[in-house]
């Protein structure tokens, strides 16, 4: 799964809201489909590379995936039946903020049928409603 090699520190602050509409990273940068998020949200390390295997797989080895998101930033969780207070829990997993109208994936070199298949496919895996874009 997707993670960052090193961080600065273990523990960070929640951050604003992710209902934000996006102003850098709404277009397509690389390839000629991407699916737009339509909500924000955090996405979680698993859940992208959940979605980035439904891609490669229907792909099969053709065209090419680029993930514009990266979760970096490091959430806590206390072990279950824990009482409150003792301070946060340990480092559980990796999420990335994503706000309305960013594109997570894109794919190039594959027919309009197999990249429609594909980005349908990974977004099916994400908690949040996502869009399938084209360039025109």
């Amino acid at each position: 799964m997707l993670q960052p090699k090193r961080i600065l520190h273990r523990k960070v602050h929640k951050g604003r809201s992710r209902r934000r509409t996006a102003s850098r990273g709404t277009e397509l940068s690389f390839g000629a489909w991407g699916l737009k998020a339509v909500e924000g949200d955090w996405l979680k390390a698993s859940q992208l590379e959940s979605a980035r295997r439904v891609i490669s797989r229907v792909l099969a080895r053709g065209g090419k995936i680029w993930t514009r998101v990266f979760p970096d930033k490091p959430r806590t969780a206390k072990s279950s039946e824990v009482g409150m207070g003792g301070g946060t829990g340990s480092l559980s997993h990796f999420v990335a903020p994503v706000q309305a109208g960013q594109v997570l994936f894109e794919l190039d070199g594959v027919t309009d049928e197999m990249a429609r298949q594909a980005l349908t496919g990974a977004g099916h895996k994400l908690p949040i409603k996502t869009r399938i874009i084209q360039r025109s």
